[in-house]
């Protein structure tokens, strides 16, 4: 075996040979099981000759010495030489004739020697996180919004402020996209986020009223379905109801829980927004020390890293898009090629990243212990109503445990970079 020198970190080339002796021993061995199995005319089962099945059977047995030969001795090859692929080599250059030694060429990555450095100087931003008394009194709003109640009123006209309890059907005007249909919806007369249309022509209707109008929904609209369009809407009011929301006070802090008092609420709602607030600078403090030790260390990626990070991204946004509601035939129409293309740069950056908290945790000797997997476990089964030994069984048969045992040293190192001391 000679390896063949290139001028890349990641990629090499070996040149194989295995001996006649061996590939003759294959070829007799598998020529041995075809005469076991072939039925030829004029040949009872089981007793063609080796001659016949050697002649008949030529490419079937060259293709099958090389599928045996070739990954096993690729593996004997790189361990002596202490390389670890990262790759499935692509074998060139295959020479296999009978009686001679089978020689092939075998193309492959490695990772690279990754020296990290400047990590020790790297500084996290850690902004001050701040809540103010106006955001608590409006999510306390919101609360008492969810905590509305409607009562129905009689004898009179929807008036600005009511809710119009309607069912509505709505048709696009010269079918452009698809009709719409509701049941039992509130629409509030002048509320902030009614359309104006339906304000202005349900405004003074009564129970049992049929308003017909048309509703333009501008480019912007937030409902890409609409944008654009021009609906025609059928609607009837069922009811005229108004909305009355709880008065702030201890009573109503009794309704949201095991609160005491409004203040005691309004110290949950405080500590739930700073808690929150603080997770997310984090985590962008975090993506920016990431970023920064990658712009740091330069080196090449093996192309076979990108390419699973790649999978692994557009897997990801695929899953998202189905739990969007996209069917699979819109997605067999997708140009899968420019989606790969489109995920590449940040797949590189993800795998950088990797590897560099890799070689990091590795210096620091940061390490995940049983405990801390168990705990994963433990949280994976309560999220999935089934027992831990079930989740355990299933990720050990997917091979998922060192992927979690990965993360959990990655988010380790990185906990341990952003609280590093100045």
């Amino acid at each position: 075996m000679t390896p063949t020198e290139t001028s890349s970190a990641t990629k090499r080339e070996i040149q194989v040979e295995v001996p006649a002796e061996e590939v003759t021993r294959e070829t007799d061995s598998l020529i041995q099981k075809y005469q076991k199995l072939a039925r030829l005319p004029g040949f009872r089962r089981g007793h063609v000759p080796a001659s016949i099945i050697r002649q008949r059977f030529a490419e079937d047995l060259k293709s099958e010495v090389v599928e045996a030969l070739v990954p096993r001795h690729f593996r004997r090859e790189t361990e002596k030489l202490g390389v670890l692929p990262v790759s499935q080599p692509r074998v060139s250059d295959l020479h296999i004739h009978e009686g001679e030694p089978l020689r092939f060429k075998a193309s492959f990555e490695v990772m690279p020697e990754i020296k990290v450095e400047g990590y020790k100087e790297l500084r996290a931003d850690k902004p001050t996180v701040t809540v103010t008394d106006e955001e608590v009194q409006e999510s306390l709003e919101s609360l008492r919004e969810q905590h509305a109640t409607f009562t129905a009123v009689e004898g009179r006209a929807l008036a600005d402020g009511d809710y119009a309890q309607v069912s509505l059907d709505g048709k696009p005007k010269e079918g452009e996209g698809k009709p719409v249909h509701m049941d039992d919806i509130l629409v509030e007369i002048a509320g902030k986020n009614t359309m104006p249309e339906f304000t202005e022509n349900l405004r003074g209707a009564s129970a049992g009223d049929e308003r017909i109008f048309d509703v333009h929904y501008p480019e912007d609209s937030t409902d890409k379905r609409l944008a654009g369009k021009t609906l025609t809407y059928t609607v009837k009011v069922h009811s005229i109801k108004l909305k009355s929301l709880p008065e702030q006070n201890d009573d109503f802090a009794k309704t949201l829980g095991e609160f005491a008092s409004l203040d005691e609420v309004r110290q949950r709602i405080r500590e739930g927004m700073e808690s929150e607030r603080k997770h997310a600078a984090e985590r962008e403090s975090k993506d920016k020390l990431v970023a920064e030790l990658v712009k740091r260390n330069d080196f090449e990626v093996p192309e076979a890293l990108v390419d699973r990070q790649i999978d692994v991204r557009l897997e990801r946004g695929l899953r998202a898009l189905a739990a969007q509601g996209l069917k699979p035939e819109d997605m067999k129409k997708m140009d899968l090629n420019r989606l790969r293309a489109g995920q590449r740069e940040q797949a590189l950056q993800e795998v950088k990243a990797s590897l560099l908290l890799d070689r990091i945790a590795g210096e620091e000797k940061i390490e995940v212990g049983d405990e801390e997997i168990n705990a994963e476990i433990e949280a994976l089964a309560n999220q999935s109503k089934q027992t831990p030994e079930a989740i355990r069984a299933r990720l050990t048969r997917d091979g998922a445990l060192d992927r979690i045992r990965n993360r959990i040293r990655s988010e380790k190192t990185l906990d341990f970079l952003y609280h590093q001391t100045s």
